[in-house]
């Protein structure tokens, strides 16, 4: 038997997934769900996730969640829901993002869109995985977390709220990492690149600036995604960010915004 035939055990792993009604977040729940692993999915537009559960490889298996994950209370009812649902969570995926809208540079973002940023990305992110760390450590079970980052928590993207709640979410897995390791548990980032779907609206001459000459599709991710989720293929990967950009870090294209006349 290949290493890669198994790379979960469907009868004692399952996992939640933020974001799963589109994009990145689907993608990675579907294949999930496609290895026999239970999981919830988790997101903030019903239709879109609860169709996402439907198309899912074995759709019996998948548990749709709605919900906005700014709210504290919310992440308290998707933790009690997962509970009931698949268990003992010990595969998680944080891919919830709000969309992002080119307005929104320094001058444009308003409070509330800042703060639903950060909240939905880093203080819901921190959370979940704090909590669901806790009963893997009180059951003495590994488990492996993947945070979706971007290539912007390092580089501008004019953008601040976006770039700054990926930043954080950079260090959150560093810092979980380096403290959950004793325990078992890895926590590893998903560095995408332009990746034409959720809330990312690809412009196709964007593919000029990309080194394997195309834009990224979440299926992209996916397979990367199991992997390093995997406690048998990566058993020995924490703390490292695993970027999948069609090389577009190599380069930077990026103009200050247009920010009229001041």
């Amino acid at each position: 038997m290949s290493l890669l035939d198994m790379p979960f055990d469907p009868a004692r792993e399952a996992a939640l997934v933020t974001g799963a009604g589109n994009g990145i977040g689907r993608a990675i729940a579907q294949a999930l769900v496609g290895e026999g692993v239970r999981t919830v999915f988790a997101d903030v537009n019903r239709d879109t996730v609860s169709a996402a559960a439907k198309a899912s490889p074995r759709p019996e298996l998948a548990v749709p969640w709605v919900g906005d994950l700014a709210d504290p209370v919310a992440r308290e009812a998707l933790l009690a829901e997962a509970a009931s649902a698949v268990g003992r969570v010990t595969h998680f995926v944080h891919s919830a993002s709000p969309p992002r809208r080119e307005s929104d540079h320094v001058l444009g973002v308003t409070t509330e869109i800042w703060a639903q940023m950060h909240a939905v990305n880093l203080d819901a992110g921190f959370h979940l995985c704090r909590e669901l760390a806790r009963k893997l450590i009180a059951d003495k079970a590994p488990g492996s977390f993947l945070l979706l980052t971007s290539l912007h928590a390092g580089t501008p993207r004019n953008l601040p709220h976006y770039s700054t709640a990926k930043a954080g979410l950079s260090m959150l897995v560093k810092e979980l990492a380096k403290t959950f390791g004793r325990c078992n548990i890895r926590v590893n980032a998903l560095v995408p690149g332009a990746v034409a779907a959720g809330g990312f609206v690809a412009d196709p001459a964007l593919a000029r600036h990309i080194p394997l000459g195309r834009l990224g599709q979440a299926e992209d991710l996916a397979p990367v995604a199991l992997a390093v989720l995997s406690n048998r293929i990566s058993a020995y990967v924490t703390g490292a960010a695993i970027v999948v950009d069609g090389g577009l870090s190599l380069t930077n294209w990026f103009e200050p915004p247009d920010l009229g006349d001041l």
